[in-house]
């Protein structure tokens, strides 16, 4: 029960924007360029992505531990999860230094993504560790594409995107490492066809 009232607290703050970095941002150094109101906003945009990527990957994280069979593994999804702390409070920082803000649906990815990650881990370890992988891999290809697209003299922006991604990968060959399976190729085109509905929605709402 104890366990239940801790998840339900640390949902309610991940979609209330009420989280707090253990490690301080990554573009806490680095200085702010002045950038024209549609490139501020555009910005803005690709972070909200980030941000709701960041809600999806934190419940996900949350309701396969929730469910997971082995307590080392338990133990890494509940680690990657903390780290993904991290970044939705950072990524919800530089929402608000552009003057943007969070998605009005957080509520929704939450709660879709938790319910996935649930029943991933009622599939087993190995496939519990396979959706994470898979999930990591697609979120770096995600936000290699937004370094692609990020305006030259945001370095601010630059550096939370990196920082966010080198942790993805982390997180990806930490998941190989304790045995996941490959998923079917069918399964990974439906998780990017799901990507893409979220960002394209993200990105507006």
């Amino acid at each position: 029960m104890d366990r239940l009232i801790a998840e339900f607290d640390r949902a309610l703050r991940a979609v209330a924007g009420v989280v707090h970095a253990a490690r301080p941002s990554p573009a806490e150094q680095v200085p702010e360029k002045t950038m024209d109101e549609q490139r501020k906003a555009h910005v803005a945009a690709l972070m909200r992505v980030n941000h709701v990527g960041e809600i999806c990957a934190q419940a996900l994280y949350q309701g396969q531990a929730l469910t997971a069979r082995r307590p080392e593994s338990r133990q890494a999804l509940e680690q990657a999860a903390r780290e993904e702390e991290d970044h939705l409070a950072w990524s919800a920082e530089r929402i608000r230094e552009l003057g943007g803000r969070a998605s009005l649906l957080n509520p929704l990815w939450y709660a879709g993504s938790f319910a996935l990650g649930a029943a991933a881990g009622l599939l087993g370890d190995r496939w519990n560790f396979a959706f994470l992988a898979e999930t990591e891999r697609q979120v770096e290809e995600h936000l290699a594409g937004h370094l692609e697209a990020l305006p030259a003299e945001d370095q601010r922006t630059r550096a939370v995107v990196e920082a966010m991604r080198a942790d993805e990968a982390r997180h990806r060959a930490s998941a190989l490492a304790l045995g996941a399976a490959e998923l079917p190729e069918p399964v990974k085109r439906a998780m990017r066809l799901a990507s893409r509905v979220m960002t394209t929605v993200a990105y507006r709402v």
